[in-house]
């Protein structure tokens, strides 16, 4: 006999697994410090090629006035001025990947857990004798 109940949850939770569970399930795979560090890392490394990509079209765009100026210039305190702009720049994606990527944590955390507590209760369900 079919129960409607059993089928009404399977059908719920094979939803769940093709939209929202497939980015949530592996992320509750991770510790908190894993997940996040590691897209905090990402976050990292792209703002460097970033910087790094708009340093070089700033440089290539205004060549010709730089090297007029190149002997004017006090290099260390350029590098200074372009370091610690990178280093604010950094900083502030850090922490907004920080946040994001701790907020997407915990709510596939609490998704994960309603989907396992849907598990739960279908287990329940075939362990029950029928009526």
């Amino acid at each position: 006999m079919l129960d409607e109940s059993r089928i009404k949850l399977m059908t719920r939770m094979a939803s769940y697994e093709d939209t929202e569970g497939k980015k949530m399930i592996p992320i509750s795979h991770y510790f908190r410090s894993d997940y996040v560090g590691f897209n905090i890392l990402k976050t990292a490394v792209s703002v460097t090629i970033a910087f790094g990509i708009v340093l070089g079209i700033y440089l290539f765009c205004n060549i010709d006035t730089l090297l007029a100026e190149v002997y004017k210039m006090d290099l260390k305190e350029v590098g200074r001025k372009l370091l610690s702009l990178y280093a604010v720049i950094v900083g502030i994606y850090i922490f907004i990947a920080f946040l994001l990527y701790t907020y997407r944590y915990n709510v596939a955390k609490k998704s994960v857990r309603s989907y396992n507590n849907a598990l739960r209760r279908l287990a329940a369900m075939y362990n029950t004798p029928d009526n």
